[in-house]
């Protein structure tokens, strides 16, 4: 599964505490087009790290062979090549939350618009700046339902069911980065965990080089996760077509809104509704933001040529 644009950097810092760092493991890998990181504290958890370490692997390889567009052999490609596929337990529950996601949304959430981000390039396939024929005919396509992209909640998603089996053995302190980043407790130091939120410049693409600013988790169960276009895109003719696409009108966003993190009870969660800021733009996500107690955002515009940030009451933040 093709990484998002991921805008984050764990500050994992091993300091002295009652939580000694010895009892800290630290796994890694390849999933999802990138690597991923899973910090965990094994104190009082049975189970081996090797075992540990095997169980997250097999995870994340379900997730890629049911979500991925990019494994032409998933359940979601297959889908997408109008094969017969149910029932699957992982593939009907993500496409649900994703309906949901679009009705909650009014549509400007929609992962049925695969065919739109077909065409402009930032899908499954080649393309880039259609004429208003094709996207008209992509629009058409996407109310047919019959090509799906997981992409805006997928890794969410991974990081949830990650973290639930973490849970299952035990663990209580934890930080899940699969691009999208899952946090409960409390990281080596004794301390909430530390989340960087990167510069959204053209061209920093190096996450964790270049921060805004930085994130202090509560240590309650939390996604946090953030979407922006200063990663992937494209410019034709003198402009910037970027990768977030409105479902809605079939075009790229134009707007201020240069990235947006959102903190959730899920990663999912977060994951979904930092897309859905993303296309909204700064001022009716400022709105959706406040309106909503279980969460709280960060937004990073340009104002007259100049970057600027906007963060909910609760979003705990220290701006570079």
């Amino acid at each position: 599964m093709k990484r998002r644009l991921f805008l984050f950097f764990a500050l994992l810092v091993l300091l002295p505490s009652c939580r000694r760092p010895g009892d800290y493991v630290l796994l890694n890998g390849y999933a999802q087009g990138g690597v991923y990181a899973v910090k965990y504290n094994a104190a009082g958890v049975r189970v081996p790290r090797e075992e540990v370490a095997a169980a997250v692997d097999s995870l994340l390889g379900k997730i890629d062979r049911t979500l991925s567009g990019y494994n032409k052999g998933s359940v979601l490609s297959r889908y997408n090549a109008g094969e017969a596929v149910g029932p699957d337990a992982m593939f009907d529950e993500v496409w649900a939350r994703a309906r949901a996601y679009r009705e909650e949304t009014g549509g400007a959430l929609d992962c049925a618009a695969a065919p739109l981000f077909d065409i402009w390039g930032f899908g499954f396939t080649d393309g880039a700046a259609p004429d208003e024929a094709a996207v008209a005919a992509a629009l058409a396509l996407a109310r047919e339902e019959k090509q799906l992209n997981f992409n805006a909640i997928a890794q969410g998603y991974s990081c949830d069911l990650v973290a639930s089996y973490l849970r299952s053995i035990g663990v209580k302190d934890m930080l899940v980065d699969i691009g999208e980043i899952f946090c409960q407790g409390r990281n080596p130091s004794g301390k909430p965990w530390t989340i960087g939120v990167d510069r959204p410049e053209d061209g920093n693409m190096t996450p964790g080089a270049n921060l805004q600013a930085v994130f202090q988790a509560s240590g309650a169960p939390q996604g946090i996760v953030t979407s922006g276009n200063y990663r992937k895109f494209y410019i034709r003719d003198g402009r910037k077509y970027a990768h977030t696409i409105d479902p809605r009108t079939g075009y790229p966003v134009s707007h201020n809104l240069l990235s947006a993190t959102l903190v959730a009870p899920t990663a999912m969660d977060a994951d979904a509704y930092a897309t859905y800021c993303m296309v909204i733009g700064l001022a009716e996500a400022q709105a959706f933001i406040l309106g909503r107690d279980d969460l709280e955002g960060y937004l990073i515009y340009d104002e007259d040529g100049q970057m600027k940030s906007w963060s909910s009451p609760g979003f705990e933040v220290q701006v570079y």
